[in-house]
């Protein structure tokens, strides 16, 4: 039996206030706004209680951030893409922001576990004046549990509409993608973090964004395997391959407090779920 399971998502600003409302189908929740940084950013976390997808289920999220709202959404743990006996399992997020908006989408990684055969997509449309961070982290199986990701299928889609798009598919038993110097090397986590805006990042501003976080990277076991670029003239990404998760997670932790000081004046105000 498959599930499908929903969630509309709507930030506001309200008397200086940046105000969350949502509604749900099916087993996908947001726990109460948090306000650790004061009013004018609204922390929340996305829950599934169920907390993996096999074959035939869906995620489909949509969020709106209105003019001048600022919402920050993380999850409590991984989203794992179990084996998958028939059918794709499918996360996805519709992220609409207007003008003025922020969004940071900052979910835990995705776990493609053996067999899986899986999609995780994320569209962001950013008006004129709306930024956006948000990362990527994907786990191909579990290194350190001695459970490979030797069978199935991965495919990513990440998108700012006539701006940017990455997408791709990375199947187990491509060896020349999984093993070769050309690919992944062996490297088992693939991590993305983007910085965007709705119209061009003034140069001087971008360039400071990337030369905080070539410091970071300069300072960290990963610089070999790290990169920071723009692309594009409203895109600004770093791109991570580890052996493991967690020393990718770190790094993409570091650089994005990094952005949100630099680019926004803002501190690097962990969310407590981090912490625990």
């Amino acid at each position: 039996m498959s599930w499908l399971a929903s969630l509309q998502l709507d930030y506001t600003r309200e008397s200086d206030r940046s105000v969350a409302r949502y509604l749900h189908n099916g087993p996908l929740r947001i726990l109460q706004s948090l306000y650790p940084e004061g009013d004018a950013v609204c922390h929340n976390v996305l829950v599934h209680p169920p907390s993996g997808l096999v074959g035939g289920d869906t995620l489909d999220m949509h969020v709106t951030v209105g003019e001048g709202a600022h919402g920050l959404v993380t999850t409590p743990g991984a989203t794992r893409f179990y084996r998958s006996e028939a059918g794709l399992a499918t996360q996805q997020v519709h992220a609409r922001l207007a003008s003025g908006a922020r969004l940071e989408w900052l979910p835990l990684e995705a776990i493609a576990y053996n067999g899986c055969d899986a999609l995780n997509r994320a569209v962001f449309e950013l008006a004129p004046g709306a930024e956006l961070i948000t990362w990527d982290i994907t786990a191909l199986g579990l290194p350190a549990a001695d459970l490979p990701f030797a069978q199935g299928t991965f495919r990513q889609h990440l998108e700012i509409p006539g701006v940017w798009l990455e997408r791709g598919t990375i199947s187990a038993t491509d060896t020349r993608l999984m093993v070769s110097p050309l690919g992944l090397a062996g490297q088992r986590c693939m991590a993305t973090l983007v910085f965007a805006a709705g119209s061009a990042i003034a140069a001087e501003r971008s360039e400071r964004a990337l030369a905080c976080a070539r410091d970071l990277l300069e300072a960290s076991s990963l610089r070999l395997t790290a990169g920071a670029t723009s692309p594009h003239q409203q895109v600004i990404v770093l791109r991570v391959l580890s052996p493991v998760t967690e020393p990718a997670m770190q790094l993409l932790r570091q650089v994005w407090a990094a952005w949100r000081h630099e680019m926004w004046g803002l501190p690097g105000a962990v969310p407590r779920l981090w912490n625990m």
